[in-house]
């Protein structure tokens, strides 16, 4: 077999481990309902369930793409896919919302190893157009699997279980193991490994890990006063001021200690987490300020949408994810379309026609989200967000890597897809937050003006609110009228999400314009690198 042909072979498996751990930060959207009725969690639990995969994977991937950059790129793919399987199979096992969440982070930590790892083995693999066309391969993987994982969900969730969405990971899980070790070679750094910054790792660690806790909890501990007490264990928090101010300021001392301490670490020559001086690259430093806002916009809106169709309009899970399939279809379509156009127009400029793609889908359904809505007015704004999805997501992981040197690909990619993850936990926190507090908000002041008692209308928001809309069926055959305010306070929540995520895509198409084509001088080089490998 031909090198080249194994390269592109094995380019296959990686788009399938790619998809592993894509599918899976979506595939438990539509399985929420199910798992809430079946453990019994709350709506804080559900954004957990979700947060815990996503802020560990965030907080983790600098740190494993370094090490894979050291010490085998296929080898730590290798591990994280098996580390990710075993997690999928206590996940399936899980009884209690605790563990599920536990099991979730660990799914968390094979992900990290995963997703810088793959976009490392492409960096290094291919040369001049053909990692053009691998990266495009890889980032459709990414905007497609956004939505087949919702429909596999629902799928598995309506005909079988919700614990089949974690189960199918294992057989995936071993095809791509034993594809990898056949058709994959491995690389590393051609220097000699050094010592990994441990330090830079804690920082980096607890300044993601607080600032979510802080998005998520904020409601629930309240922003400034406390409203519920915290407990761990024996121990309570004392204060009346909330321990929330007191995690953001954690946030920021640590954020600040870990840019210093690598800037220190570099002056000295020593290895850093993050590779500082990739910064001074400005398609990459500004690329990864894009990425990160986009992220925002992108993927946060896939929590609500679930959601509000099974809790509002009373679909299952299968319809729900047969209506989320019109993002998949879209975000194929837009790789065809990159591949027939791709050629004519700069990668920037397809970067921003996705970005307003996404702009228009995404306000779009804030527009047409009500009690009344059909699938018909939903499905389309779903294909031009899909759309603008598959456009942008490729093209922008080219753009930010494409003056990395090789040997820094690891943590190169590493930092693309931190900033990912992090834009990710940060939406999926922030729009979590707006759904669950305006629905709340909303509709206790729908109860008031039926001269419903305080008591009341706080058993009936809390029991809105904590199930993340599941009880809404529930009251409506009790009381028809309080129903269909639980219905209008959901729908107007739903909607003000999608409003939100659009502003953030506002602000990342606004910072796509500090990004520019391939320079004169880097022409030259990538003209040198595009010689076939042997």
């Amino acid at each position: 077999m031909t090198s080249a042909r194994r390269r592109w072979i094995g380019l296959v498996f990686i788009s399938i481990a790619v998809a592993l751990i894509i599918v899976d930060s979506t595939i438990v959207n539509v399985a929420i309902p199910s798992i809430i009725k079946d453990l019994g969690i709350t709506s804080t639990q559900v954004q957990w369930v979700q947060e815990s995969y996503t802020l560990v994977f965030a907080a983790l991937l600098l740190v494993f793409g370094t090490l894979a950059d050291r010490y085998g790129r296929r080898r730590m793919l290798l591990i994280g896919v098996t580390i990710f399987g075993l997690a999928s199979i206590l996940a399936a096992f899980a009884q209690t919302g605790d563990l599920l969440i536990g099991s979730r982070v660990i799914q968390g930590i094979g992900g990290a190893m995963v997703l810088p790892t793959t976009l490392s083995i492409i960096n290094a693999t291919f040369r001049g157009r053909d990692r053009g066309i691998a990266f495009a391969v890889w980032g459709s993987t990414i905007g497609g699997m956004v939505a087949v994982g919702p429909l596999l969900g629902g799928w598995l969730t309506t005909y079988f279980s919700w614990r089949w969405a974690f189960g199918i990971n294992v057989p995936l899980g071993i095809v791509i193991i034993v594809g990898t070790l056949l058709f994959v070679l491995e690389s590393k750094e051609s220097a000699d490994p050094r010592r990994v910054d441990v330090v830079g790792a804690i920082l980096s660690i607890v300044t993601s890990a607080t600032l979510v806790f802080g998005l998520i909890e904020g409601r629930t501990y309240g922003w400034w006063l406390t409203n519920k007490t915290l407990k761990i264990g024996d121990w309570t928090w004392p204060f009346d001021l909330s321990i929330i101010p007191l995690t953001f300021a954690v946030t920021l001392v640590a954020g600040t200690a870990f840019v210093l301490w690598g800037l220190h670490r570099q002056r000295v020559g020593k290895t850093t987490l993050l590779a500082f001086s990739l910064f001074r690259i400005a398609s990459f430093r500004n690329g990864n300020i894009a990425a990160l806002i986009v992220s925002l916009g992108e993927f946060g809106i896939i929590l609500s949408l679930p959601l509000w169709l099974q809790s509002v309009l009373g679909y299952d899970a299968l319809q729900t994810g047969f209506v989320l399939l019109a993002l998949a279809i879209g975000s194929f379509v837009a790789s065809g379309f990159a591949g027939a156009f791709g050629h004519r127009v700069s990668p920037i400029t397809v970067v921003r026609v996705g970005l307003l793609a996404e702009i228009i889908g995404v306000a779009g359904l804030g527009s047409v989200i009500s009690i009344d809505a059909g699938w018909l007015s939903i499905v389309p704004f779903l294909f031009v967000y899909g759309f603008g999805v598959g456009l942008a997501t490729a093209q922008l992981s080219g753009v930010v890597l494409k003056d990395v040197p090789v040997d820094q690909s690891g943590q190169g990619s590493g930092t693309s897809s931190t900033a990912r993850q992090i834009g990710s936990a940060l939406g999926i926190a922030i729009l979590g937050t707006i759904l669950f507090t305006s629905a709340g908000t909303a509709l206790d002041a729908r109860l008031a003006d039926r001269n419903l008692p305080e008591s009341a209308r706080t058993q009936v928001v809390n029991a809105v609110v904590d199930s993340a809309g599941a009880a809404i069926p529930a009251l409506t055959k009790q009381n028809a009228d309080v129903g269909r305010d639980a219905k209008i306070a959901f729908s107007d929540a739903t909607r003000y999400a999608a409003y939100s995520a659009a502003g953030f895509l506002v602000l990342g198409l606004l910072a796509s314009l500090r990004l520019n084509g391939v320079s004169t001088r880097r022409e030259e080089q990538l003209a040198a690198a595009a010689a076939p490998l042997p």
